[in-house]
């Protein structure tokens, strides 16, 4: 189900869905400058804010030219509130032209606290490890 779609006048967009399996997809499609990718990833956060439980499939396959290069805006904000707000596992996929982008080059995992973040090049292998996550909060719960 779509949540939400922000689309840029160049034609790229963000567009963050609940998926059946209960976690948000966030769907990156053009090239997605600066200004937009901040706005993706706050809109990701209010929508964080009424969930329980959250997982993230950070979908980048369709991504076009270079991925968002504040890792450490990401570090120092995004995650933070993130993780105050229950979000636990992460699958980040890379974009279809690449083998990995500057968020498997430069994220410093060790500042992601309680973030468990897996980086895929299948979408299907990303939303395996999603389920699989959610599989064992759920037997521990």
């Amino acid at each position: 189900m779509i949540l939400s779609s922000l689309p840029d006048a160049d034609g790229s967009r963000c567009t963050l869905s609940q998926e059946p399996g209960g976690w948000l997809r966030a769907t990156w499609r053009g090239f997605v400058d600066m200004q937009e990718a901040l706005r993706g990833a706050d809109n990701y956060l209010h929508t964080l804010q009424g969930l329980r439980n959250p997982c993230l499939l950070n979908d980048n396959v369709a991504l076009m030219g270079p991925w968002f290069d504040s890792i450490e805006w990401l570090e120092r904000v995004w995650v933070p509130q993130a993780t105050a707000m229950g979000l636990r596992y992460v699958a980040h996929v890379v974009q279809a032209d690449s083998l990995s982008d500057i968020l498997t080059v430069h994220f410093d995992h060790g500042a992601a606290g309680p973030l468990e973040l897996q980086i895929f090049q299948d979408v299907a292998e990303a939303e395996a490890w999603l389920r699989a996550c959610q599989q064992e909060r759920h037997a521990r719960v």
